[in-house]
Formats: structure tokens, sequence, C-alpha cells
């Protein structure tokens, strides 16, 4: 009735502001009649003066009562606001508009890149993978109970939503793609397929654009797993940008319920701080792997397998130089387990072309590392 009454109102201003407009009109004709000169004079003034003194008034009533009858009260066109209301055409300019805003906030070239195959043998990753004695132990204890859960078919399969804690460098990401591989062959998830981001990549420059990137994140794993590595940046810095992510994650965990596995990853004490940060992460992230720090024997063994991938060999008495350096870079802030040992590798390569180059090696370890090859100390950097 109320809507109804405002439309009555609206045609009836819209009436008036037309009469407002015949009156002079009227007036002019009346007075070119037969009038007498005073009258004429009369009606001419009135015919002007009647339609000034209301049109502000009919002009404020009308916007007014227009805005009532065609605006809610958020400002949206009651006609247009609503998408399913749209033409197609008007619906495509939207979608258009959309697609480039997202697209802005994360090209489609960034998400493929995000995006990794799980292991399509994870028994056999699993078996391949260096120490983490106690990660593997928490593997077969999972598998065991995905295995369980399928297998009794009046139980409830429980979320498998997790957290990784450890120090960089000790494999992680790559057991998170050996998980991935398990909860795709235990039916966990539909997707073998793992996106990669890290905390910061989640924040954007605006809280609004955040939650959008995030969601946009979200839908690509859907099916599948989110692997978030150093996800403790969500809650540092001041602005709060990074909560927003973290809402929107939480929400995705609630609304799409068994559509993708969680996984965050980052320092122990870091990790343990955001998920009691929020009790949303508390109540679904059940499931813990502690990654302990290679010792040097491990890293030994990381450094032959990443030299042998790189057509090389490593004599003996270059481990034994290995073993005093290791023991150096443990005692760095910037020691990073495997990833030290990556960069080690590449700085023994140099040096070993650099002696080939110079004769100091013969032919025939052309692709051996040598302790020639290996500097016990670490590289030190003045910036």
């Amino acid at each position: 009735m109320k809507i109804l009454k405002y439309n009555l109102l609206y045609l009836l201003v819209i009436l008036l502001s037309i009469i407002s407009v015949v009156i002079p009109l009227l007036g002019i004709y009346l007075f070119l009649t037969n009038f007498s000169e005073t009258k004429q004079v009369n009606i001419l003034y009135l015919s002007f003066l009647i339609p000034l003194l209301f049109t502000k008034l009919l002009f404020e009533a009308r916007i007014k009562l227009r805005n009532i009858v065609d605006y809610d009260e958020f400002g949206v066109s009651k006609k247009y606001g609503k998408y399913e209301r749209m033409s197609a055409k008007e619906k495509k300019v939207i979608d258009m508009q959309k697609m480039a805003d997202m697209e802005r906030i994360l090209s489609s070239s960034q998400i493929k890149k995000l995006t990794h195959k799980g292991s399509e043998d994870p028994f056999k990753d699993m078996k391949k993978l260096i120490g983490l004695r106690n990660v593997k132990d928490k593997m077969n204890e999972m598998v065991a109970r995905m295995e369980f859960e399928r297998s009794s078919k009046k139980m409830q399969i429980s979320s498998k939503h997790m957290a990784f804690l450890g120090s960089p460098g000790t494999g992680k990401t790559t057991v998170a793609r050996i998980m991935t591989g398990f909860l795709y062959k235990n039916k966990y998830i539909k997707k073998n397929k793992c996106v990669e981001v890290d905390g910061n990549f989640l924040k954007s420059s605006t809280s609004a654009d955040t939650a959008i990137k995030t969601e946009l994140i979200i839908r690509e794993a859907l099916g599948g797993v989110l692997f978030i590595d150093e996800a403790y940046a969500l809650i540092e810095g001041s602005d709060g940008i990074g909560e927003q992510a973290v809402a929107t994650l939480i929400k995705a965990m609630e609304d799409r319920k068994g559509e993708f596995v969680l996984i965050l990853a980052g320092y122990t004490n870091e990790i343990k701080k955001l998920i009691q940060s929020n009790p949303g992460f508390e109540s679904r992230i059940k499931d813990f792997m502690v990654f302990q720090d290679y010792n040097n024997e491990e890293l030994k063994e990381i450094f032959v397998n990443m030299a042998r991938d790189n057509n090389f060999v490593v004599d003996s008495n270059a481990l034994d130089k290995l073993e005093e350096r290791f023991e150096r870079e443990r005692n760095l802030s910037s020691f990073g387990n495997g990833r030290t040992a990556r960069n080690i590798l590449d700085e023994c390569i140099d040096k070993h072309a650099f002696n080939f180059k110079n004769k100091e090696i013969d032919i025939a370890d052309k692709f051996r590392i040598t302790e020639k090859d290996v500097n016990v100390y670490p590289k030190v950097y003045w910036f």
C-alpha cells in the first residue's frame, strides 16, 4: 500500500508539472483573444506567476518521489538493480567488467603458475623423502584413517585441513604434493592438484581486493588442495588487510566444506599464533605435522641427490668438507636446510667450472665434485 501511495503521488506531481507548463501557453492564448486590455494583462501576469511560484516545489517533490519509487534504501535501481532482471546485453557488459576486474587482481597466467599436480605415486614419493621420520609416521597414520573411513560406509568422512610446522627448506611443499596424492587416491578430493601460494601473495592493496583475490585462489583450489606457505604473514602488519584473507578462508572452509583441503605452513610458533588467533582455524585444523631441521648426514644425502640430478657425483673428500660447511651454516640466521644445500651445490658447480677451465681438475673428473670445489666457509654478503 505504501508503494502504491508513493506511485500515485508521483503521478500527481508529474500531472501538476505538465499543467504548470500548459498554464503560460493558455495565458498567451487568452491574451490574444478579445478581452479588455486590463484583463489581458492580468491573465498574462497570472499565467506566468502561478507556474513560477510552484515550479521549484514541484521539481523537488518530483525528484524526491522518483527516488522513493525507483530506488531502494541502498540507492540501487529497483528496475535494473537485480542481475536477473537485466537484458542479455546488460548482463554481458556486467560480466565483462567483472572479468576485467578479476584479471586485474589475479591474472589467468598467475593462477596457472600457482597450480601443480599432486603426486601420482604418493607411497613411492614418501619413501624417497630424506629424514622426516615423524612426518612420514603422521602421513601413514592419516592414510590409515582415510582408508578406514572409506571402508566404513556408515562413518562420516572427516575434513582434512592441516598445518605444517617447521623451518624453511624442510620439504613442506614436497610433502603437500605427496599429501595431495594421498587425498586424491582415497577420494577426499576430486582433483589431484595443489594450488601453492604464500601468505603475502593473498594480500592486495585494499581489503576488498584481498577478499576477491583470496576467493579466486580458493575457487581455483576447489576439488583439490590449497597450500599456503608462510601463512603467518596473513596476520602480520597493522593495516588489517590480511585479516580479510583470513575471514574469506574461514568462510570458505564452512561454506565449501568437503570441496577443498587447506594446508597452512610456516614456522612453528608463528603458525600456532595464526591458528590460535581465530576460532575458525582452531576448530577446523586438527592434523599437525612437525618438520624438524635436517641433520648433517641428511643434508649431505640431499646434496648428493641434487648433484646427481645435475649429472654430477660427489667424492668422499668433498663430503667431509661439506660436513664442516653445514655445521657453520647451521649457526647462521639464513640457514635454510634443503635450500642451503641447493645454494651450496650451485656455488660448488661454479667453482668446479672455474677449476676445470684452469685445468686444476682432470678431464676424468669433469662431472665429479671434489674437495677443491667446496669452500668450508659460508659466503658473506655486505649490503
